[in-house]
């Protein structure tokens, strides 16, 4: 019987599930079986008669992953798995709330709030406390709040520094007391009140230690403060905990996670006790040996060396894009060769940083009309900053559109609340004008927004297209609005790059016109991402992509300030966790992997110069293999071209001189600034970096004389 249960484990995944009743830390790899281990286990301890199913407790980080470990256990053993304590951190918490209503000073029928529903309990309290929605933000106030309940924290326990954090405690307390009276609770409550509820009853606390024997936790590496604490709880004397996971591919830092929990565990329960699953059973040998000559670099590891019994395969492919045009051309290329070879659009991947690159490449295969779908997002024409943006400009061109009216007339909010907006509908229907209309004979704040559009208008009407755009992501207040969101960087990287969709547009069409921009847009929106069931290559973020695997990776844009992201150098260990990051992009592909970066992006309409990401000069050169550009694509001046014989030009906002003219200067994200004057054998480079850090960067140009 054991003997069918144990075949086909390699000797440290069989090791890990015939454990004895014993703490143990395992440290799996990509693409190591860590789900079948995890399973296995599970079953190997029911079949061995040493728990009964209703003494185990599994905790996973999605409800997929619960199901599909349910799903296994199921056709393993003969037995109903239904009353088995498997599932989501919020999902078990939710099932003791509900087992022990009382205890825990909730209703029986007490609701979840989501977190839609959440904002808006929080706006109606606001406005009942009369609460300057402009001054504290509903989403920050949210964000507050849960942050704090994360970390075990209630309003009392938070310690106020200022006036601002003062008011900010006063609101999640009163929040909180909402909550309690309406018989509701927000996703962070389940956890923290399940906390306080074992915390405090010790015998209902004993009475869970007695019935689990033994806690099986997936992806650790992942959990936070309070999870980790809350797991503590569960474990008594003779409880046996089995986490499995892997620090090098914790990549959630922004969400909570704590990395620090691994390294904790290890010391508190396993002592040691670490089993390292290291055999790949996903990626050929070029790709492993890749990814683990890069996550080497890393200090804060607890350290493994994935390997696989496939071979070698095929080198990873490297392209030096002149541009990212020319980087999304040769994608494009890259995937419908590759699928004439027999490989489904499905089982290839592109990944990016930042949902902001997406665009480029967007337009690339929606020009060549190869179907694509963006997981875990929507296309970058459906984003709701980039539809804002649009709505002002629809403005600009017909302020007839109610539509476009309603989505920004109070956004950012100008204090035009639900009530104003139905005077005003009421008003516009009765006369059977439109919103704009009535609102350019109105008084008060709808007058000043219907002011503020006109001015834009009026500021841009010579302006290029581009430039248009940038007027008004600034002038509407958007960019303001998301500068001032901690979590709003990646929304104004979506505007910058709006900006950049608009020059390229001006660039390619024959009528460059903003009526023609805003049809082009619609047009992308509205077509093309191809529909659930249908072959289409997949499209997503680094950090969308962990848990999935395909036969061919592309990872584009690896450039300094874009990966590593500029924001790594402002974070503690934040270098390492965006290693990480490219660890787990690396490790998605199983047969084909290709890098990718380009010398020139687009930004704010203009050109930037960027310098390869540091993570490609941390790969081994004899697994790598560069690929020749194509004669097709255009050599910008400035590299081996003969400069033009006129004065640099400024490009304004501080981005200093275009490469190609007679003194050239380039400001980068990273804090690098290139200086140089002149080509051949009498250009001169001088190098300015921020820190000793980026030193290194300044060889990528002394070579310049070469070019």
């Amino acid at each position: 019987m054991f003997a069918d249960l144990l075949e086909n484990l390699n000797p440290e995944q069989r090791a890990a599930v015939t454990l004895p009743h014993e703490s143990a830390l395992i440290l799996a790899g990509a693409g190591s079986g860590k789900t079948r281990v995890l399973t296995t286990r599970m079953v190997w301890l029911i079949q061995s008669g040493q728990v009964s199913p209703h003494g185990i407790l599994a905790v996973t980080f999605t409800n997929k992953a619960a199901k599909e470990m349910m799903t296994r256990i199921a056709a393993m053993l003969p037995i109903n798995t239904r009353g088995m304590w498997v599932g989501t951190f919020h999902g078990l918490a939710n099932r003791l709330l509900r087992t022990h209503y009382r205890e825990a000073g909730l209703p029986q029928s007490f609701q979840i709030l989501d977190s839609q529903d959440q904002l808006s309990a929080i706006k109606r309290l606001m406005k009942s406390m009369n609460i300057d929605t402009e001054k504290y933000e509903p989403k920050k106030v949210q964000r507050f709040i849960g942050a704090n309940k994360e970390a075990g924290l209630r309003a009392r326990d938070v310690e106020a520094f200022d006036a601002y954090s003062t008011r900010l405690v006063e609101i999640f307390e009163a929040y909180d007391a909402q909550c309690q009276r309406e018989g509701v609770a927000d996703f962070t409550e389940l956890l923290l009140r399940s906390y306080e509820l074992l915390y405090r009853n010790e015998p209902l606390r004993e009475h869970y230690r007695d019935r689990f024997k033994h806690i099986l936790v997936d992806e650790f590496q992942d959990t936070n403060t309070l999870q980790y604490r809350w797991l503590k709880l569960f474990a008594g004397p003779g409880t046996a905990l089995f986490a499995v996971g892997d620090d090098d591919q914790s990549i959630y830092a922004f969400r909570g996670a704590n990395t620090a929990n691994m390294a904790e565990f290890e010391r508190e329960f396993a002592h040691g006790n670490v089993i390292k699953l290291e055999q790949n059973y996903r990626s050929h040998g070029h790709i492993l040996t890749a990814a683990n000559t890069l996550i080497a670099q890393n200090a804060h590891r607890l350290g493994k060396n994935l390997w696989t019994a496939e071979g070698e395969g095929e080198p990873i492919r490297v392209y030096d894009a002149y541009s990212d045009q020319d980087e999304a051309s040769f994608v494009v290329d890259e995937v419908r060769a590759l699928n004439r070879e027999g490989i489904n659009l499905s089982d290839m991947a592109l990944l990016y940083r930042s949902n902001a690159q997406s665009r480029v490449l967007e337009h690339a295969l929606f020009s060549a009309s190869v179907p694509y779908r963006v997981y875990g997002g929507l296309r970058f024409f459906e984003r709701l900053e980039i539809k804002h943006a649009l709505a002002y400009l629809r403005l600009l061109t017909n302020p007839e559109d109610d539509g476009a009216f309603i989505r920004v007339v109070n956004f950012p909010a100008r204090g035009i609340g639900a009530r104003t907006l139905e005077l005003l509908s009421a008003s516009a229907a009765q006369s059977g004008a439109s919103l704009w209309q009535a609102a350019c004979t109105a008084s008060g704040k709808v007058a000043g927004f219907a002011k503020l559009i006109e001015e834009i208008k009026q500021a841009t009407r010579e302006l290029p297209l581009a430039e248009v755009i940038d007027h008004v992501i600034e002038a509407s207040g958007l960019a303001d609005y998301y500068r001032a969101d901690k979590d709003g960087s990646e929304r104004l990287e979506n505007l910058n790059e709006l900006v950049n969709a608009a020059a390229l547009f001006a660039q390619e069409a024959e009528e460059n016109t903003l009526d023609a921009f805003l049809a082009h847009a619609a047009l992308e929106a509205g077509e093309h991402q191809a529909g659930v069931g249908l072959d289409a290559l997949q499209l997503m973020t680094v950090h969308a992509a962990k848990g999935l695997e395909f036969h061919a990776v592309f990872i584009t844009g690896l450039e300094e300030s874009l990966f590593p992201h500029e924001q790594s150098a402002n974070e503690e260990n934040g270098l390492e966790e965006e290693r990480r990051l490219m660890y787990v992009a690396i490790t998605r592909a199983r047969r084909r992997l290709y890098l990718s970066h380009a010398q020139s992006r687009m930004l704010h309409g203009q050109v930037r110069y960027g310098l390869p990401s540091r993570f490609l000069d941390e790969l081994p050169e004899q697994v790598l293999s560069p690929l020749n550009r194509r004669n097709t694509s255009p050599q910008p001046q400035g590299f081996g071209a003969a400069p033009p014989a006129r004065p640099a030009q400024p490009l304004g906002n501080d981005t200093g001189y275009r490469i190609g003219q007679s003194v050239a200067h380039a400001k980068f994200g990273s804090g690098i600034i290139i200086d140089f004057e002149g080509r051949g054998a009498d250009a001169r480079v001088q190098v300015k970096f921020r820190d000793a850090g980026t030193k290194w960067l300044a060889l990528a140009y002394a070579n310049l004389s070469a070019a």
